[in-house]
């Protein structure tokens, strides 16, 4: 029987909460950039911030530009400076790993097995994410969206992970919090699947991964159980 010998991890959501660490960057953002001179209320700013990504893309780097210029009518960047001193300082406040995160990552590289992330996030962003979480040089292979320029379910970040691994399918488990995404691909190229309860979709139905997990320790059961 093929035993497992990697686990890869999508990252955001289930390593580190994205969520909230986006909610805490912007809120910081906005206090920087209307104590610079911006007009409008906080939360009033922080959804219009929110309306941009979700219009665009929640990586967006222009957000706060956009802001700023729908506000003023041109780009002042005295305000754009400080909201982005401001979005720094709250995003470093929190990024940190979902309890248990560490000590599963230990035993698993204690077991012998690879781990590595699966990301849509811009090379950028993840690779500073993980240099922020300590968790960079531990990985085995990190993928992102431009190392295909395909976002999950497509199945060729998948597939670009188990060639630099030089694994097959059955050899490497998949963790993450995204069924339509995260599941479905890692699925579509025959690895096993386990759906990160503790990241963004809580409560999602009828996920289709092999395992359904409430915390991420329990990984390492799962990998003791396939491989016997």
């Amino acid at each position: 029987m093929t035993k497992l010998k990697a686990v890869l991890f999508d990252l955001d959501n289930t390593l580190v909460d994205f969520m909230r660490m986006k909610k805490l960057a912007v809120e910081v953002a906005v206090e920087h950039m209307m104590n610079a001179g911006l007009p409008g209320e906080k939360q009033t700013l922080i959804d219009e911030i929110f309306k941009i990504y979700r219009r665009t893309h929640i990586e967006s780097q222009s957000a706060l530009e956009e802001l700023i210029i729908t506000k003023l009518g041109y780009l002042d960047y005295k305000i754009l400076s400080s909201g982005i001193i401001g979005y720094q300082r709250g995003r470093d406040l929190a990024t940190y790993p979902y309890p248990k995160v560490i000590p599963t990552l230990k035993e698993l590289l204690k077991m012998g097995l690879k781990i590595g992330t699966v990301s849509d996030a811009p090379a950028e962003q993840c690779y500073n994410r993980l240099a922020r979480l300590h968790l960079l040089d531990w990985m085995d292979v990190v993928i992102t969206y431009n190392d295909t320029g395909e976002y999950k379910p497509s199945p060729k970040p998948f597939l670009l992970a188990l060639e630099r691994l030089s694994l097959q399918p059955k050899e490497v488990l998949y963790v993450g919090d995204w069924p339509e995404r995260d599941i479905v691909g890692a699925k579509t190229v025959g690895m096993w699947t386990v759906f990160a309860r503790w990241g963004e979709h809580p409560d999602a139905k009828d996920t289709g991964a092999d395992f359904d997990l409430t915390s991420v320790e329990q990984v390492v059961d799962i990998v003791k159980r396939v491989n016997g």
